[in-house]
């Protein structure tokens, strides 16, 4: 998918500039899409050309005038058709994941080390995750907001980014106590070295060594 649509789909909410839609990029759309500003005003360029999105001129005392844009009939009509379309299956590409695959051959420590961070990332997005949600709610409770809610799917994709969240957490939790009780244990590289060698220094019953 190209950046193209996460623009269509912010612009649902109504006329923004570009300002306004990477503020958006950065709190509601970063956990499944992320493009810098510099891309963001490129391609709100390229969707105005193509007729997908309108912009006009508002002028502004004592600050330089801005453009704000609007999904157009045809914007509306390619965002649509774009829905219509079966999804490409995600793919995970994640270092920490490499790194703590090679964990058994490489520094225990900065693995562990780097499992913390993550949770605390994940702990901070979390945080503003509740309070993008506190917002959408505006006092009301789940229940009322999606019977009231003009908009639903930024909140859809909240609870999923929030999961997804909660999962790196747990994983994170799961995966210091592991590397805890193989420490404590003295389970190690060299542990498994030796329980290698004891096995391949086995005979087969039935077949004499030397």
């Amino acid at each position: 998918m190209s950046l193209k649509y996460a623009v269509l789909a912010a612009l649902l909410e109504g006329e923004a500039s570009g300002y306004d839609l990477a503020k958006v990029f950065d709190v509601s759309v970063a956990d499944f899409w992320s493009a810098t500003p510099q891309q963001l005003y490129r391609e709100l360029d390229r969707l105005a050309e193509s007729g997908l999105i309108e912009a006009r001129v508002v002028e502004q005392l004592r600050r330089p005038n801005k453009r704000v844009f609007t999904l157009t009939a045809t914007g509306r009509e390619s965002l649509s058709t774009f829905t219509a379309q079966p999804p490409r299956p995600t793919a995970i590409r994640d270092e920490l994941l490499v790194m703590t695959q090679a964990v058994d051959g490489g520094d225990r420590e900065a693995v562990r080390a780097s499992v913390e961070e993550r949770m605390e990332w994940a702990r901070a997005k979390i945080a503003r995750y509740e309070r993008l949600r506190e917002r959408l709610l505006d006092g009301r409770d789940e229940e009322a907001f999606v019977a009231e809610a003009g908009r639903i799917g930024p909140y859809l994709t909240l609870m999923r980014g929030r999961s997804f969240e909660e999962e790196n957490l747990r994983w994170g939790e799961k995966v210091l106590e592991i590397l805890d009780r193989r420490t404590a244990s003295g389970a190690g590289p060299a542990t498994a070295a030796r329980s290698e060698g004891q096995h391949a220094g086995t005979a087969a019953p039935g077949r004499s060594r030397g």
